[in-house]
């Protein structure tokens, strides 16, 4: 081949049952298993063309051209690939994330399910999503929930051809998520090293795997019977014991902010005052997600549109799983991250 081209498009998932901790740290093998929301509101398109003119890979996000580091890992991830293909051409990879980068709101799950998607079909290879996922998760975990819509799971398996997502249902039933964006800049500590050092250190963390267990178990029962309060109990039960694990961690730290507890306070104050069934998590950023019903939506940004400005309150309704792009598409989409950028 002189040139081969693909592209995709993967939307972000939060998850409700949190991945926190890896076993395996070069494997990206999870400690326990996780399920997850993808959503509609946030994806990642991305292109890669494989070309054997090139002489290094190169990688844009938005536009710009990344570090030498950044590319390693990109390089690192095609690399996978050679296992089914052999030798590779150098490629070169351009990404918009329609997602605040690094700041809790899985960006890095919806890239690489986008590029993994992408050099799956440019390559022409014939994977089924299960195993596509086991390599989209070794550039980042939760991007093996990313490649499929609805409820995923993450099952952690026994090893790494086994650790792979699946779909659990396609969350049509009036399931939503706001996002209260409190915080979109880079966060402090990234998720890979917050992980770390809680696994080491945290004495919290035997009970956290274990209690995550009887949580998974659990949420997929409640869905099954589409018990959406349920559901959300269990999620936000299940948000704010991976966080104690941080806040136990030695030397203790938090990705919470002064916003964020104040988007905590927000969400128990409208529920109990509306009685209306909302849920908050969060993952390894400041920004706080709220599960609840669609139908529920309009009432409930107004209410929290009291705490926030309502920009900072964003609708969405779960995703579809990731899909290839024509090339008339991802150039419709560069034009809209050009005039997302321009305000």
């Amino acid at each position: 081949m002189t040139q081969a081209v693909g592209i995709a498009r993967a939307h972000t998932n939060i998850a409700l049952i949190k991945y926190w901790g890896k076993r395996d740290k070069d494997l990206f093998l999870p400690m326990n298993s996780s399920l997850s929301l993808t959503l509609e509101a946030f994806y990642t398109d991305t292109k890669v063309v494989f070309d054997e003119e090139l002489t290094a890979d190169s990688f844009f996000l938005n536009g710009i051209e990344q570090s030498k580091t950044e590319i390693k890992k990109i390089s690192r991830f095609l690399d996978l690939f050679c296992e089914y293909t052999g030798e590779r051409p150098f490629a070169r990879v351009e990404s918009f994330n329609f997602v605040p980068t690094a700041a809790g709101l899985a960006s890095s799950a919806s890239a690489f399910a986008a590029l993994a998607l992408a050099v799956a079909d440019a390559l022409k290879l014939d994977m089924t999503r299960q195993e596509l996922s086991t390599l989209a998760r070794q550039g980042s975990g939760s991007s093996t929930r990313s490649l499929f819509g609805g409820f995923v799971e993450w099952s952690m398996g026994t090893s790494s051809g086994d650790s792979m997502a699946h779909p659990v249902d396609d969350a049509d039933w009036d399931v939503g998520m706001l996002v209260l964006a409190v915080d979109t800049q880079e966060k402090k500590i990234a998720s890979r090293v917050g992980m770390e050092h809680t696994v080491q250190t945290s004495p919290f963390y035997p009970a956290w795997i274990e209690t995550a267990k009887e949580d998974l178990k659990a949420i997929k029962a409640a869905i099954a019977t589409k018990d959406f309060e349920a559901v959300g109990q269990i999620t936000e039960h299940n948000g704010m014991k991976m966080h104690a694990t941080t806040l136990s961690a030695n030397p203790p730290f938090t990705y919470w902010t002064a916003d964020s507890l104040l988007a905590q306070e927000a969400v128990r104050r409208v529920r109990e005052e509306l009685q209306v069934p909302a849920y908050m998590t969060m993952d390894a950023g400041p920004n706080v997600k709220v599960l609840c019903r669609v139908s529920d939506m309009k009432i409930l940004i107004e209410a929290l549109s009291a705490y926030f400005p309502s920009e900072k309150i964003i609708a969405s309704l779960p995703g579809p799983a990731a899909y290839v792009l024509s090339e008339e598409d991802w150039e419709q989409s560069k034009i809209h991250f050009a005039k997302g950028s321009q305000g």
